[in-house]
């Protein structure tokens, strides 16, 4: 008896598309804004880490962040960042 797929595509199959950016809320403290921002790109670069084969914190150096942060087109990350992506690897786990 031949198997055919008649289920639709995975989520995961479909071109990638980005989703659309909302404004962040107002009145917030501004170290706030600081703090998300920088949680935001400490994941985008755990992610992009993690995508190109760095599975371990302690084989993420600030300088293999701050290539991966050149490659994907983003800003090089200050010190602290580099500090909360090696977190967030750690905790992942």
């Amino acid at each position: 008896m031949p198997v055919t797929a008649t289920a639709a595509p995975a989520l995961f199959d479909l071109p990638y598309a980005p989703l659309a950016k909302r404004p962040l809320p107002a009145g917030r403290p501004r170290d706030w804004y600081i703090t998300h921002n920088r949680r935001l790109k400490a994941m985008r670069l755990a992610i992009a880490l993690l995508d190109s084969g760095v599975y371990l914190p302690q084989h993420a150096h600030n300088r293999r962040i701050r290539a991966t942060a050149e490659l994907i087109g983003i800003r090089p990350p200050s010190d602290t960042t580099c500090h909360m992506v090696r977190t967030l690897m750690r905790y992942a786990r």
